[in-house]
């Protein structure tokens, strides 16, 4: 697995991207002063963006089925979690784009090389808002499997 978006895992049989570019902008809006530099006021984080690309070769890699399951998440407006291989937790993303070039062309007329550029933009502020306190999670669940072994034994 090198990646996964939601359930939809990015692996050799899907859809190997070759490149990954992470992009995180910071808001820093300038004062303009007499006589000195302008000064700079930090207000926090912008867009962070991630961008995957590749060629996809169907006949070895994933290919058309693959990318309308990414179509198809995209369709439905929803943030999905990022989540890396190497266990890096990027936060809640949602699909801004995908783009696809086809070419080198079979007889039927499906191509053998299909080049895509997939653009992620995170949503939420932060990655405790992301999984919640899981304290509370935590005792939740406690309280839940208490009340449902009271139920058994009652």
């Amino acid at each position: 697995m090198m990646l996964t978006l939601g359930l939809f895992v990015f692996q050799l049989q899907t859809v190997p991207y070759q490149s990954l570019q992470r992009n995180v902008d910071y808001r820093w809006p300038s004062n303009s002063r007499v006589g000195q530099r302008p000064a700079l006021q930090f207000l926090g984080v912008n867009e962070e963006k991630i961008t995957l690309s590749g060629v996809l070769m169907p006949e070895i890699t994933g290919g058309r089925m693959s990318l309308l399951v990414l179509n198809q998440m995209a369709d439905e407006g929803k943030a999905w979690p990022l989540l890396e291989g190497s266990s890096t937790i990027y936060g809640m993303f949602v699909v801004e784009s995908l783009s696809e070039t086809r070419s080198e062309f079979f007889a039927d007329g499906s191509a053998r090389s299909i080049e895509f550029t997939l653009t992620l933009t995170r949503v939420d502020e932060t990655l405790t808002s992301m999984f919640g306190d899981l304290q509370a999670q935590a005792d939740g669940l406690l309280n839940k499997a208490s009340s449902a072994v009271q139920g058994v034994w009652s």
